[in-house]
């Protein structure tokens, strides 16, 4: 059995669980709460880095977010797969899946980890580069979403499990508004995908936990 250390809140979280929600791919949440402490200690004791997810798959551990699912394509495939069978559409499936983690969910998470700074030791200036870099990322991925479903080829993929959390929570730190329709029409069909729509639903009861407070949308 596959056993999954996680938070629903967690956009990374999320990543992953989208691709097991995919597939119904059975496993085990160990979920990562105060309230379940050997959760958290079992994850420290395998992983002293302690950043999650995590997945156990029988005694071999597996970290960071797109290993994950890599791992889940190749030893638990099912009928949706993540990476295409063709190297160079592989390549650009994880071209994208790196954009929106490096150029969506890095600079969103600048504005977040400014919030939880003590007032006289935040960083203005971090904040504004952050959002004009989240512009930049906004207006690239604008021009590739227009006329297509999906970021990377025909068929949604690994891409999109890291596409689906980073844009959800980037537009409520950076809105989109009217200003890039395709990625907000991306936006919403992959709110909408039963997958995702089923981590909005488990992370809705956490949203208090935003720091820059959670709109009352999505």
């Amino acid at each position: 059995m596959l056993q999954l250390f996680a938070h629903p809140f967690s956009s990374y979280c999320q990543k992953v669980l989208i691709a097991l929600y995919e597939n119904d791919t059975p496993f085990t949440y160990r979920m990562l709460s105060p309230d379940e402490p050997s959760a958290m200690e079992e994850l420290r004791a395998i992983w002293p880095i302690a950043k999650f997810p995590m997945l156990l798959d029988r005694d071999k551990p597996l970290m960071e977010a797109s290993v994950i699912i890599e791992h889940l394509d190749r030893h638990h495939p099912g009928p949706v797969r993540f990476l295409p069978a063709d190297p160079d559409l592989a390549l650009d499936v994880r071209f994208w899946d790196r954009f929106f983690d490096n150029y969506i969910a890095t600079p969103q998470q600048k504005f977040v980890e400014d919030a939880l700074r003590p007032e006289r030791e935040r960083d203005p200036l971090g904040v504004e580069r952050a959002r004009a870099l989240l512009d930049l990322a906004y207006a690239h991925l604008d021009r590739r979403m227009r006329g297509r479903e999906w970021v990377a080829g025909d068929d949604f993929s690994l891409a999109d499990c890291s596409a689906g959390p980073q844009l959800f929570y980037a537009d409520w730190t950076h809105a989109l508004g009217d200003r890039f329709p395709a990625v907000s029409a991306y936006r919403e069909r992959l709110n909408r995908r039963p997958a995702f729509a089923r981590c909005i639903e488990e992370a809705r009861p956490y949203r208090t936990y935003f720091p820059l407070g959670a709109p009352d949308r999505d």
